[in-house]
């Protein structure tokens, strides 16, 4: 049975195979210090209840998860698409049966048992102060069918703010349909469905239709900038600015926003 405290706010999911009752006293002792907790077995049905409110996933390792392949996978994709962290619990065998399905960029920390339980409590604790409310990093999606420029991008991103990639439009809509997005980077010339076209979709719907989006542009003439401009995105970008220039833009963005 699926267990959910504290449901206001987004929560820790704690998982384990079995009803262990180290993984219950996490939940309770997470509630304790006023963090919201759910417990789940890893059905993939029980995780797509909260998944949207998830902030960290715990994964109690154990035997049984061998049997879990398809649960783990849904795991791992939900934490990529969320941009979460998860923390490992078990000892070094278990650790190996997972690391081919969750990739080491995903996992925050690794505690062996003997589970020393304070410990864990303030890797929880340190990552939500600094990974929720308004401490929460802005998430950015860019959208380019140029794969190594977009990479680029996300490299220069990735340590300030949540990075969504798609390259895309059509990739770009399926992603804000599974999450919420701060800031839209969208390249202007993309082939089958180009940069306006994209933000006419974003704003022709109502769950999209307010999310700030910047143009990135190749061309810097005077037609292209007013042919970009007309469309009123927040911004535009052109593709050969630099990482600290970037980075200087979105801040001063984001600023002006609170």
């Amino acid at each position: 049975m699926t267990e959910i405290r504290n449901s206001e706010q987004g929560m820790v999911l704690v998982v384990s195979a079995t009803d262990s009752f180290l993984a219950s006293s996490l939940v309770s002792k997470l509630e304790t210090v006023g963090i919201a907790a759910g417990f789940s077995h890893g059905k993939i049905k029980e995780t797509e209840k909260m998944r949207d409110r998830i902030e960290l996933f715990i994964l109690f390792l154990s035997p049984e998860m061998e049997e879990m392949t398809e649960s783990l996978v849904y795991l791992k994709d939900a934490a990529s698409d969320l941009d979460r962290k998860f923390i490992l619990i078990g000892d070094q065998t278990e650790k190996k049966m997972v690391e081919g399905i969750i990739p080491e960029t995903l996992v925050l920390e690794w505690f062996e048992r003997p589970l020393i339980m304070d410990d864990l409590m303030k890797c929880i604790q340190k990552y939500m102060e600094e990974n929720t409310g308004e401490n929460r990093k802005k998430t950015v999606l860019i959208v380019d069918d140029d794969i190594t420029y977009m990479r680029t991008v996300y490299e220069w991103l990735k340590d300030s703010y949540h990075v969504g990639m798609a390259s895309s439009g059509v990739q770009a809509i399926s992603y804000l349909a599974r999450n919420k997005a701060d800031l839209v980077l969208l390249d202007y010339e993309m082939p089958v469905a180009n940069g306006p076209q994209v933000l006419e979709m974003l704003k022709s719907d109502s769950e999209t239709g307010q999310i700030p989006v910047m143009f990135l542009t190749g061309h810097g003439d005077k037609d292209s900038v007013l042919s970009v401009v007309s469309l009123c995105p927040v911004d535009y970008l052109l593709k050969t600015i630099d990482k600290p220039t970037l980075l200087e833009k979105l801040h001063d963005f984001f600023a002006k926003q609170k």
